[in-house]
């Protein structure tokens, strides 16, 4: 079907209850304080709607102009913009004159669009290409379709219409509904296509109204996508089922392939690469199924499928790829990992991570998308408030000593420390990490790849870097006790290092580091500060709409042990072209910054109380994750929903 495929949705967490006793409510009054000043301003501000109301009034009534059988020509559309009040006569000859003089066969919107003339009604603001196309579809009484690629089913476009006649009569098919059949048009007046259509395929014709430049330029590519999957799926082998259990049984016999430089390959890989960068996806999924392989992008943390190819294709398009990432080809039993850097159409360098695994029906391939770009955001643009840099700069400033960053895969730990080690490599330092492995190649940095084969590992790699007079070290996970005891070692012998685990929180990164057999002096003596972090949604401030605050319960469970007043009204999302109807648009971070001190030191021992150590951090001013979520919530940035989904509770 050519049906849109559903978008998947947050999932509310029930708050958990607090365990903190009550006698500590009132001793985390700095942090209480901060939240109760965030609350203060954001009910400070007065509320406004999103800025969707600046556009003109175009009004519901149909009136059509123009020649029935005819495309619009420029002077009809510009006599209904002046029968509207939209532009003056003098706008519209002024116009008319150039297109006379122009000799590009262009719609008449764009032709219009491109003189950028100004609307006579308030608010004055360009009459872009996107806004007469708003106008044209409410003339004509249409309803406006925006095309989003990844919600059509490409598969299927040249099953409704050639290519040739979508082009003829400026047509692109979208979606079936049932016994309907949704067809984008930019040449309202040209109808004749809907009786043909409709009684060859024996379905209601469903029109609506499209940009032109849209329907130009998704006609050639979905099109040429889809030419591009049947012809590599007609080359391929006989048996496009033999990616499962049964595949794994023949290896090594000789049968029919996908060759990984086919045209129709490269074109499809071309697509998935274009498509995930423009829709700011950060993991592109292909993952082979028992009759069609899928293909997933992770949009800002929430997976979304965009289209299916047959087993073969997928099958020749994991191959490309890593043919591209320098990986063997041929193998296909065990995990690989590669890495690939291309540049977008604008010109920006990405990178590609690539990693696959054998499944039961081929292998599936992951590939992480970093952007370089990410590196020069400031910590600002990242989520840090003023009083978490703040803690931050003061641990990651330091001579010496261990500092920590937890969290789950997918927090965001890798651009926090990548950020954090860009800003400390100046000319006078010698930054050195070792990771597994190299997430993004930075040249300011001096990197090395763990190597498990010639049993290259953290510990080898942190004790081969102790002899390249290293300022700096990053190492990309602590993972065992040989690993944490060298970097103990390097922060006792006057080295700054920076490093990751997997811990809910921050105060279980002690435990952790105490589990694996480090001794509790020794942490004492290394360990700085740890920080703790998640990713939240932020909503997008396109389409976000204000709601009434949220019930005093669930604000009050998100934030207990702490007592804040709970703000009068939240936003909420709503969904727009900006952020693909999701209501959010990018992430933020939730930051946990536990800053070592005398009174914790104190209380880490061989056995120590993860409540005590965590009860005295939030005394000294630590904000939990919820917490510094609740600010996010306060100042508008975000839901209460996204803070529930995604922070533990506080204990």
């Amino acid at each position: 079907m050519l049906a849109s495929l559903p978008m998947s949705s947050s999932l509310i967490d029930p708050p958990v209850a607090s365990t903190v006793p009550a006698s500590e409510v009132f001793t985390a009054a700095p942090v209480a304080t901060r939240l109760h000043a965030t609350v203060a301003a954001q009910l400070a501000t007065p509320v406004s709607t999103p800025s969707a109301s600046t556009a003109p009034a175009f009004g519901t009534e149909a009136r059509p102009f123009g020649v029935r059988g005819r495309k619009l020509s420029v002077h009809e559309v510009l006599a209904a913009l002046v029968e509207d009040g939209l532009v003056d006569a003098e706008q519209a000859r002024i116009a008319g004159d150039y297109s006379r003089l122009s000799q590009a066969r262009r719609h008449a919107l764009v032709e219009i669009a491109q003189r950028k003339l100004h609307c006579v009604k308030p608010p004055h603001q360009v009459l872009d290409l996107e806004t007469l196309s708003v106008w044209m579809a409410g003339r004509f009484g249409l309803e406006l379709a925006h095309i989003d690629p990844l919600k059509v089913d490409l598969s299927r476009i040249a099953d409704v219409m050639s290519s040739t006649y979508a082009s003829r009569f400026d047509i692109l098919p979208l979606g079936i509904r049932g016994s309907e059949i949704v067809v984008a048009t930019c040449e309202p007046m040209i109808d004749e296509w809907v009786d043909e259509l409709s009684q060859l395929l024996r379905k209601r014709i469903h029109r609506v109204a499209a940009n032109p430049a849209d329907i130009a330029r998704y006609v050639v590519e979905f099109y040429s996508l889809a030419r591009s999957v049947r012809g590599a799926h007609k080359s391929g082998p006989a048996n496009a089922n033999a990616n499962g259990f049964e595949q794994l049984v023949e290896l090594g016999r000789s049968g029919r392939s996908f060759d990984a430089n086919d045209q129709h390959v490269i074109t499809i890989v071309d697509w998935l690469w274009q498509y995930a960068f423009e829709q700011r996806a950060s993991d592109i999924h292909l993952e082979p199924r028992r009759e069609l392989g899928v293909v997933r992008f992770r949009i800002d943390g929430v997976l979304h499928s965009v289209y299916q190819v047959p087993p073969a294709v997928m099958s020749a398009m994991t191959s490309r790829i890593k043919l591209l990432g320098r990986m063997d080809v041929v193998e296909k039993r065990r995990p690989q990992d590669g890495r690939i850097k291309t540049r977008t159409a604008d010109g920006r360098e990405v990178e590609l991570r690539l990693s696959t695994l054998p499944t039961a029906f081929g292998e599936k391939l992951v590939m992480r998308i970093f952007d370089p770009e990410v590196l020069q955001r400031g910590f600002g643009d990242l989520g840090f408030s003023d009083d978490d840099l703040a803690r931050w700069n003061e641990m990651t400033r330091a001579p010496n000593g261990i500092v920590l960053v937890t969290g789950p895969t997918g927090s965001g730990k890798t651009t926090t420390l990548y950020s954090t080690l860009r800003q400390l490599a100046t000319d006078e330092v010698n930054v050195c990490t070792v990771e597994d492995p190299i997430e993004m190649v930075e040249p300011a940095f001096n990197q090395m790849q763990v190597q498990s084969g010639i049993d290259l590992g953290f510990s080898e790699g942190i004790r081969a870097l102790m002899r390249q007079d290293p300022d700096i070290i990053m190492v990309g996970e602590i993972r065992d006790l040989d690993t944490a005891q060298m970097a103990v070692q390097a922060a006792l012998t006057g080295h700054l290092v920076l490093s990751t685990l997997h811990t809910n929180d921050s105060a279980s990164a002690i435990t952790r580091l105490l589990d694996l057999g480090v001794p509790s002096f020794l942490l004492n003596a290394t360990v700085l500060g740890v920080m703790a972090q998640r990713l939240v949604r932020v909503l997008c401030k396109h389409c976000k709409a204000p709601t009434d605050g949220e019930p005093d319960q669930r604000w009050e469970a998100m934030i207990r042990p702490y007592k804040a007043r709970r703000p009068q009204s939240t936003w909420r999302a709503v969904g727009c072209l900006e952020c693909r109807n999701t209501g959010y648009r990018g992430r933020a971070g939730l930051y946990e910054i536990l800053t070592m001190n005398d009174d914790i030191r104190g209380l880490i021992n061989g056995q120590p109380d993860l409540s005590a150590i965590r009860s005295r951090a939030m005394r000294d001013g630590m904000k939990p994750l919820r917490l510094s979520g609740a600010m996010k919530v306060a100042a508008g940035q975000t839901t209460m929903e996204e803070v529930l989904r995604n922070a533990p509770a506080i204990d």
